[in-house]
């Protein structure tokens, strides 16, 4: 995975694309508040909580590594972010947002995706389906 950083970037993001490019369960437990929110493209239901967030994002981490996944764009605002993504998943484009807000403390308290085409949400839902299923089932 590839994630670029300046100068310019907040220490959260910095982090969060350490975490990208790792897979290091430490570094994202260590990033996320106790009471971060996690915003599926595919879940109606906002699924709160340090556990539950980290469980989507290590599976959408496990889900695009070694893919051809980038952030291609960047914009931050006060204590946020959105980063503008690509990726191919089985011969799909997928693009899409990450939308992170963070604590004075520089924790992520919500991380909101959004993706496009139609295609690649119905692409990504049962990948991500299977990588969060109990294991043993």
């Amino acid at each position: 995975m590839i994630a670029l950083t300046s100068p310019d970037t907040p220490r959260v993001v910095t982090e969060w694309l350490r975490f990208i490019n790792s897979g290091d369960r430490a570094l994202l437990d260590e990033l996320l508040d106790e009471s971060a929110t996690f915003y599926s493209p595919a879940v109606f239901t906002p699924q709160q909580g340090r556990d539950k967030a980290a469980a989507y994002l290590l599976a959408a981490e496990k889900m695009f590594s070694g893919t051809d996944f980038t952030y291609v764009s960047q914009w931050y605002g006060e204590r946020s972010a959105v980063l503008e993504f690509r990726a191919t998943l089985d011969g799909i484009v997928v693009e899409g947002v990450d939308i992170i807000h963070w604590s004075d403390a520089e924790k992520i308290v919500d991380f909101k995706v959004m993706i496009r085409p139609l295609k690649a949400l119905q692409t990504v839902i049962p990948k991500m389906a299977e990588l969060l299923a109990p294991s043993g089932s």
